[in-house]
Formats: C-alpha cells, structure tokens, sequence
C-alpha cells in the first residue's frame, strides 16, 4: 500500500520537516518512513548508505556534530520511541542563514522525521527516557572528517527546552562557533 510522502521546508530552507501516511486502526499504525521510489518521484534525491540507531536517556545531549565536506553526511533523524527536540546549525558560508540555526520536536507520536543536508551541525536532546533516535544518513561514518560545535554556543543560541543533563566530554569540550571547523560553501 504506498503511503504519501509531504515536505515542508522550514525557516531554513534545505532543512525539510518530512511527513509520511499513516494508517491506523485496531491493532496501532503502519508507514512507510521511506521508500525510495515514491520519494525520488516527490523530488528528494539523496541516497541514503548507513543507518544510525541511539536510544538516549531524558536530558542527554547528542552534538553537535558533522563531517568536513570532502565526507559530508546529510541525515534524515526519526525517532522510534519517546521524543527529542533536534536541531541544525547552518554552517554554509555564503548562506543567508549561515550561523543561525532551526529545531523541531520529532516523537513517536508525531511521526515527523527531519532531513538536515550536508553543510549543517547537528544535534538533539532526549526530552523522554528511552528514546530510539534512527538516522539515515548519506555518508559514512569518517572519523577523520568528524567534527563537532559545542551546543550552547551564545553566537548561535540555540534555544533547547530542556536544559542537558548528560552530555559526553566531547560535546561538552567542543569548540564555539568562532572557533570551530568547517568547509562549507552555499551553493545558492
């Protein structure tokens, strides 16, 4: 049974809240997250090569990370279970909106995904314990490529709705914005 897909950019324009069919009744709810066929024909052309499962206690803070641009990862974030408010920071130079930054609350109950393309910092805080954030991403995972800007950055000022409680040492020693490397270009 296909199940329609709909894109609905945000304050940032390649950032893309994503929706797909639903349908439900006695026994809960099926869709189809992604299906390459009818997503190629609503204009999305990305190919995805590595999926990324974490499941997160409430309060635990996740980026924000990315790759330089040579390994350049675009992910589609999904949760699974519980909720978490995920956000990305455009960090394309030349872009109208680079330096600002756009969030969205993504649930189970929701079933919205976010798609965040290559040239974007990105992260989420756990606002639910146990939450299963799945991530489909265009890149592998290229260690010497990873890079991270700390998420509380008063330049970019994210506004989270929960303060972090756990946060790893690295997310938490991650350079400012002014500070922080990267390599990207708007192409706009």
């Amino acid at each position: 049974m296909p199940m329609p897909v709909a894109f609905t950019k945000t304050e940032i324009s390649d950032v893309l809240v994503v929706k797909t069919g639903r349908a439900e009744d006695d026994r809960g709810f099926f869709t189809e997250s992604y299906s390459r066929p009818m997503w190629k024909a609503a204009g999305f052309e990305e190919i995805f090569v590595q999926d990324n499962l974490s499941r997160s206690r409430k309060g635990t803070l996740r980026g924000m990370h990315y790759q330089l641009s040579a390994r350049g990862m675009g992910k589609l974030v999904r949760v699974l279970q519980g909720a978490v408010f995920d956000v990305a920071v455009d960090l394309r130079r030349g872009s109208p909106t680079f330096g600002k930054w756009v969030g969205r609350k993504l649930s189970a109950e929701n079933g919205l995904s976010l798609w965040i393309p290559t040239g974007f910092a990105h992260g989420f805080v756990a606002l639910d314990d146990e939450t299963l954030v799945l991530y489909k991403c265009t890149d592998s995972h290229a260690p010497g490529a990873e890079r991270s800007l700390h998420y509380n950055d008063p330049t970019v000022a994210v506004s989270w709705p929960i303060q972090p409680t756990i946060i790893s040492p690295k997310d938490d020693q991650a350079p400012l914005f002014a500070d922080a490397e990267y390599d990207f270009v708007h192409a706009g």
